[in-house]
């Protein structure tokens, strides 16, 4: 009697939970396809500075707003790893707000503290160049919609400044780096 009373309450309870949560699994599926979301694309990971306590990194990243409103960026969080350890993370200060309808290219400074950067210089090869995995996680803030957040992952290579180009300078081009004739 007990088993059969089991089956039957695990049965109406199983009936319960498809009736009602079908149509709610419906609407947040619905809701997906049909919200747009901000597109973000990371463009580029540059060295800006060298300093005795750190290496200053840029990661040139542009962010589309599908929207007739400004849209807040809540907050952007980034890890930057390389050989699968984390050489810098942390939060952007005040992202600002992405223009409706347009394109805003943002700028995350990345700060590599120098206890990293001679680990990474005993492993550099002779081309000055380091791999990395840069993950950077975007939070907008939808009016009545609400919180998105959006994950984006890239690795590629940072190439170093050999010390003649540190002590010199570098190319015209590197410093130009932001011109928009560059994001194009």
């Amino acid at each position: 009697m007990d088993e059969f009373l089991g089956k039957a309450v695990n049965f109406v309870e199983g009936a319960v939970t498809q009736t009602v949560m079908t149509p709610v699994h419906f609407i947040e599926e619905t809701v997906a396809k049909v919200v747009k979301k901000p597109e973000v694309t990371l463009h580029d990971v540059i060295v800006q500075s060298i300093s005795f306590d750190s290496i200053t990194l840029l990661a040139k990243v542009s962010v589309s707003n599908p929207y007739l409103t400004p849209i807040p960026i809540g907050e952007v969080n980034y890890i930057l790893k390389s050989a699968d350890s984390v050489m810098a993370s942390g939060k952007m200060a005040d992202p600002g707000l992405l223009m409706p309808l347009n394109l805003t290219l943002l700028v995350i400074e990345v700060k590599v503290p120098y206890s990293v950067v001679i680990t990474l210089l005993r492993d550099v090869s002779t081309e000055w160049a380091i791999e990395y995995e840069l993950k950077l996680c975007f939070t907008f803030d939808i009016p009545v919609i609400g919180d998105i957040t959006i994950p984006i992952t890239e690795k590629g290579v940072i190439k170093l400044p050999t010390i003649s180009e540190f002590l010199i300078g570098g190319k015209k081009e590197d410093k130009d780096w932001f011109s928009i004739k560059n994001w194009i």
